[in-house]
């Protein structure tokens, strides 16, 4: 996007500058501005003027105050990763994601320890998680891949099921074109339905169904905790103007 000249102004606004970012893609300065807003200090209030006036009580308030500090942190961040179950991570996902190229598992998706950090707000914990996302898709889905085959290795009568609704299918696909349904309507729908429930029948039996939940279930919680942990990097190299 291209801001509209203001002579006599070079303020521009938050939100305009942080969507120029974005589209942009200096994510990395965008992560950073936002851990900066939340980092900011808080302005003092005026009960340090009356603390300073009572020196008796002066290590009480440092310990009040190391405690208290303490457990407001611990409280910021519990509601930090709690905030991470309220989002919906697919918001801003397209199809478009998934046709680019895999990012490299090692140096991008991964990285180094110092690619990680805690979100210092919800509303970075949000931001990223939609970023890294977008960004990662198609090595979220291959983590998917990964866990399902993971859960049919070790129930073996959900990969039988699995495999079994397959060659159902194959046969169908085998029997369509043998006797020509397609030139009978009626006949094909018949026969699409009683497949339809033979598979329905065969997942349900053979807990094909548990295996996609609990694959689904450890790929979404390692999908959030990632993708809110790791810190924005640039989308892609971005042009100097003259």
């Amino acid at each position: 996007m291209a801001f509209s000249p203001n002579p006599l102004s070079l303020s521009v606004p938050d939100p305009a500058f942080e969507s120029w970012l974005r589209d942009s893609g200096y994510l990395d300065l965008l992560d950073h501005r936002t851990s900066a807003a939340a980092a900011a200090p808080a302005p003092a209030s005026s009960s340090s003027s009356s603390a300073a006036a009572a020196p008796s009580s002066a290590s009480d308030d440092v310990v009040s105050s190391i405690t208290g500090g303490f457990f407001a942190s611990l409280l910021s961040r519990l509601v930090t990763v709690s905030s991470l179950l309220a989002i919906n991570p697919f918001s801003k996902l397209s199809a478009d994601d998934f046709s680019g190229d895999t990012p490299p598992w090692t140096t991008g998706f991964f990285g180094a320890c110092d690619s990680y950090s805690f979100p210092a707000s919800s509303q970075q914990a949000r931001m990223r998680v939609h970023e890294n996302i977008k960004r990662f898709a198609r090595n979220y889905a291959t983590l998917f891949i990964v866990f399902f085959a993971c859960a049919l290795y070790q129930m073996p009568l959900a990969l039988v099921g699995l495999l079994a609704s397959l060659a159902l299918w194959e046969l169908f696909k085998y029997c369509s074109d043998r006797w020509e349904f397609d030139r009978h309507p009626s006949a094909r729908k018949l026969v699409i339905g009683i497949g339809q429930c033979g598979t329905a029948v065969l997942l349900t039996f053979l807990n094909v169904q548990m295996a996609l939940f609990s694959a689904l279930a450890v790929s979404y919680s390692v999908m959030l905790l990632h993708a809110g942990f790791r810190k924005l990097t640039p989308s892609k190299k971005p042009s100097r103007g003259r």
